[in-house]
């Protein structure tokens, strides 16, 4: 058997960050934490800028995406076929940590909230723990089935803690710092 032949019955997993959201960033500069809230929700809800993302001619039997109108669009923009949409690949909620109506820069909210995060203030809702057990029961249902290669549309932040939890179960794949919008990462085993 060739080494060509070899490679091509590797199974693969494939994680896809949603395509660029038309309303990135706030209109203002300077935000209080109720404006803060509001442009987080209105992200969820806004519109995408289709682009486009080599699939690197596999043959792609599963498209799992999250539930998030972004994650969504994108999968069936780059999938054809049925697409498994799911909440355990939503994005990690963040919620301003202040209450208090004070003006702060966005990029200062942003990086406020990711170490609120990672230092499990009682601001933020969803945990690491919390984040890491959703993200390996989902891995658990998906590699559950081992003759399928696996598309999965999801977000940056969930994207880097499933290349951590891929490698852990023996999968090989690129480094994710900042997952770019509409690349595809293969993973393999």
């Amino acid at each position: 058997m060739s080494i060509k032949k070899v490679e091509e019955e590797k199974l693969k997993i494939g994680l896809v960050r949603h395509f660029r959201v038309k309303n990135a960033v706030p209109e203002k500069t300077w935000v209080n934490p109720a404006e803060l809230h509001k442009w987080l929700e209105d992200y969820d809800l806004s519109d995408i800028e289709v682009g486009r993302t080599d699939l690197q001619n596999i043959k792609w039997q599963k498209c799992y995406s999250s539930d998030l109108s972004r994650a969504e669009k994108t999968a069936e923009a780059i999938f054809e076929g049925e697409i498994i949409k799911t909440d355990k690949l939503r994005e990690i909620k963040a919620y301003p940590f202040l209450q208090r109506n004070i003006k702060l820069p966005y990029l200062l909210w942003a990086v406020f909230i990711r170490l609120a995060w990672m230092i499990s203030h009682p601001s933020q809702k969803d945990s690491i723990t919390l984040v890491k057990e959703r993200i390996n029961l989902f891995l658990d249902e998906v590699l559950a089935e081992k003759n399928d290669n696996v598309l999965i549309v999801s977000h940056g932040a969930l994207m880097i803690f499933m290349r951590k939890e891929l490698l852990k179960r023996g999968y090989k794949g690129p480094r994710i710092n900042h997952p770019q919008n509409g690349k595809l990462y293969i993973f393999e085993k």
